[in-house]
């Protein structure tokens, strides 16, 4: 997920690009509405990052954004790294989940300026190690990062060898890990899972069957319960708790390659392209002015990974029952 410093290979993200950009073609700005200003939305390109929750952000703007403002909307799939060139590159119009990036915030935003912050998404986002609820039951000790060595052995598979197996999810993902094992000297070995959907996946048969497993994970997150906290209206939601590591504090992780501290609280955020902020398009006010809940969030993810409704229909269902959040984000842009 958004998150530290994991990046795309050079040649999958010369291959995704170009996938964005045809994604991002079509829609002629003469087709469409104008608000009641006399503005004409036209294009709106919204990066997709590869996890459900991102996707229940970028649809409900989406939503709104076509439906109200008269935008062309669309969704190119794209890692973390892939859609900041884009907006640098005007081929994106935003992301409207960031995690962090220092090092992009740097290039794009302070340096180039080509890519603006547009705010909180009000979303509090946490990245770290989790095991299933039964194994933090069973051995309490194993939430301290101190006795991680002490279960190693535990954590072995075909993967990692001699060493405890750390799970990793898609290798866009922002991740400290390697960094972590290797300078708190612990026996363990990162595997790379893939997607968000196999995390779940490893967890869900790791619950079931009683069967060991440290991975990196996160939060918000619609199927999971963490350290016992409650996903109200999800069925059979995965029971996780988190593993404690050395606390962070401001600076811990400035240097990638001596981090020895747990992940920071992430205050999420939007982006938008500089091409796009001076564009006059109304969305640009709608996805400055959208700021909504973890709760929120999950209640549309779980329309579509629990319910099976399509993002648009899930984003559709969240709009029409929450009419006063969707008129608060539509000030400034010409329409009620």
């Amino acid at each position: 997920m958004g998150r530290g410093s994991a990046r795309t290979r050079l040649v999958a993200l010369a291959a995704v690009v170009g996938l964005g950009l045809t994604a991002c073609g079509g829609g002629n700005i003469s087709d469409t509405k104008t608000t009641s200003g006399g503005t004409s939305c036209g294009d709106l390109r919204i990066a997709v990052n590869p996890w459900t929750g991102y996707v229940s952000n970028a649809h409900v703007i989406g939503q709104i954004a076509k439906e109200k403002l008269g935008c062309n909307v669309t969704y190119p799939d794209v890692k973390e790294e892939v859609g900041w060139q884009g907006m640098a590159s005007g081929d994106i119009d935003t992301i409207v989940e960031n995690w962090g990036h220092a090092d992009l915030v740097k290039k794009y935003i302070d340096e180039q300026k080509s890519v603006e912050d547009a705010g909180l998404t009000g979303n509090e986002g946490l990245i770290g190690w989790f095991v299933p609820q039964w194994m933090a039951d069973k051995y309490p000790d194993i939430l301290d990062w101190h006795n991680l060595n002490k279960y190693a052995s535990m954590f072995k598979t075909s993967e990692s060898g001699g060493q405890g197996q750390l799970l990793d999810g898609d290798p866009s993902y922002v991740t400290n890990d390697e960094a972590l094992v290797k300078n708190l000297h612990l026996n363990y070995k990162v595997v790379v899972g893939g997607s968000e959907a196999a995390l779940l996946t490893s967890f869900k048969s790791a619950e079931k069957n009683k069967t060991p497993l440290l991975a990196y994970f996160y939060t918000p997150q619609w199927y999971a319960e963490v350290d016992g906290a409650s996903t109200p209206g999800v069925k059979d939601p995965i029971q996780i708790a988190h593993v404690k590591l050395p606390k962070w504090t401001p600076g811990c992780d400035d240097d990638a390659a001596k981090v020895a501290c747990d992940y920071p609280p992430y205050h999420l955020n939007k982006l938008i392209s500089t091409k796009f902020a001076d564009s006059g398009s109304p969305a640009v006010a709608l996805i400055k002015n959208f700021n909504w809940t973890n709760e929120d969030q999950n209640t549309v993810s779980s329309y579509i990974g629990q319910d099976g409704m399509s993002p648009d229909d899930a984003a559709q269902k969240w709009i029409d029952a929450n009419p006063d959040k969707v008129a608060a984000w539509l000030k400034g842009t010409g329409v009620s």
